[in-house]
């Protein structure tokens, strides 16, 4: 006979609320039935509406807040704490902090069974606010105009927004003016439902250290009407610009970017720093959105494989070859391996445009072409990963464990897929010295980290 569940949907409940989700989600419990609500702290009361049931959980509205934790903060202030994207506006730095190196330290423990690996405290930045250098904004229309902002939690509803508190200055600044600019011209925003329309997206890309900025005007048409107007008038209002791109997707899809890119104006790429690394970054290329964040990730990786200049590393999941050129200037040798093929022509290119000639890169699964590697007598001192949020491929972790290099640096962005790939290897003969978690993205959920782990001699 199948439980009765102590709540039901559209029901209005009082609740204290005692944890966070991994994705920041409030979580109380009634009867100890957990029911997660958006927007909620830890400590709080209040009442919610319960709009979903499942067997296992419920999902909650809050309707009002009956007592407020010390962390709450009021995000009142910008438009964007209505997006999806920051699930913790609504919480203070200090709070934010608090949850991530808890997150942290409970996986390791439940999901790895860890229960003495030293947690250092977490490295937040001095301001969390406008630190991403990256943006990409829906564009729309409401009664007759065109409008570009963020998308509501769960929704395809866009909220026009002129300011991100997350964003640079310069980046918010150039969406605008890009808005702004097409709206002078009548330029039509693209329907999803009808697959009509022109303008889909306004990408910004800035680089913080050299200030040069990039657009990218993103239709589903071939053509881009008032064309030369619009680049004359963007020209006008931001003069720091190097680079306007158009591109094209033509496709019935939720991806942002389509396969046709054309530089309007200008040049293909902007430049930027990570340290004395220098980048090149084309409207395609993947690049660290929270640069001063991933300088302090990057170092901490550097640390932990603590090179002599005279070790071979393999770096799996390479991406553009951000942790590859840093690991270079240390290392004798370094091998990158990255299945995105235009990834591994940005690094090629980034290591040339940095005069360092230790590095190779290869195209191809990390889980396939380091066994292959391996086979062929090919072998590493350490080897550095830096999987996507499902972790580490189970042949890549069978491989290391085959391989035994004398140090892995795991940097994660998933906590618990971390927890899981740790204890993979502790069982294969690894033991985890230290995990140091680095906020790079304030205001959401997300936390990294990096790990050390050493064979055991």
């Amino acid at each position: 006979m199948s439980r009765t569940l102590p709540v039901q949907k559209n029901e209005y409940i009082d609740v204290v609320f005692e944890d966070l989700t991994h994705d920041g989600a409030g979580v109380a419990k009634v009867e100890g039935y957990p029911l997660f609500v958006p927007g909620a702290l830890p400590g709080e009361k209040g009442q919610i509406k319960v709009i979903k049931v499942n067997k296992g959980y419920g999902i909650g509205r809050l309707i009002e807040i009956h007592e407020k934790s010390f962390y709450r903060v009021d995000v009142a202030r910008s438009e964007s704490h209505k997006y999806g994207g920051c699930q913790l506006q609504h919480m203070n730095y200090e709070g934010q902090l608090k949850y991530k190196q808890n997150q942290v330290e409970q996986v390791l423990k439940r999901i790895g069974k860890l229960e003495n690996v030293k947690v250092h405290p977490i490295l937040g930045m001095e301001n969390p606010w406008h630190y991403r250098n990256k943006a990409q904004v829906p564009v729309g229309e409401r009664n007759g105009e065109l409008i570009a902002g963020f998308f509501k939690p769960r929704s395809h509803e866009i909220v026009d927004t002129n300011e991100s508190l997350i964003h640079t200055p310069e980046i918010n600044e150039a969406v605008n003016v890009v808005k702004e600019t097409c709206r002078k011209f009548g330029i039509q925003a693209y329907n999803e439902e009808n697959h009509t329309g022109v303008l889909r997206h306004i990408m910004a890309r800035y680089g913080m250290k050299t200030g040069e900025l990039m657009v990218v005007i993103i239709t589903r048409t071939r053509e881009l009407p008032h064309k030369n107007e619009i680049i004359e008038k963007i020209l006008e209002r931001l003069p720091q610009i190097k680079s306007i791109v158009h591109n094209v997707n033509f496709k019935r899809t939720n991806v942002i970017m389509g396969d046709q890119t054309t530089v309007l104006w200008g040049n293909e790429v902007i430049y930027d720093y990570i340290g004395d690394v220098k980048f090149a970054i084309s409207a395609l290329s993947f690049y660290q959105v929270n640069p001063v964040q991933t300088k302090v990730l990057y170092d901490k990786a550097l640390e932990y494989a603590g090179l002599t200049g005279e070790e071979k590393v393999i770096d799996a999941y390479c991406g553009i070859g951000t942790i590859s050129l840093f690991l270079a200037q240390k290392a004798k040798r370094v091998f990158g391996v990255e299945v995105v093929p235009e990834a591994i022509d940005d690094a090629r290119r980034n290591a040339e445009l940095n005069g360092i000639t230790n590095a190779e890169f290869a195209v191809g699964e990390a889980e396939i072409v380091i066994p292959k590697w391996y086979k062929e007598g090919n072998t590493a001192d350490i080897l550095v990963v830096d999987p996507p949020r499902k972790g580490c491929d189970e042949a890549l972790l069978n491989t290391i464990i085959e391989m035994k290099p004398k140090k892995v640096v795991y940097v994660s962005c998933n906590p618990a897929t971390l927890a899981r790939d740790l204890r993979i290897l502790e069982d294969g003969g690894y033991r985890t010295v230290e995990v140091q978690p680095v906020d790079m993205f304030p205001s959401t959920s997300h936390v990294e980290c990096c790990a050390l782990i050493k064979l055991i001699e």
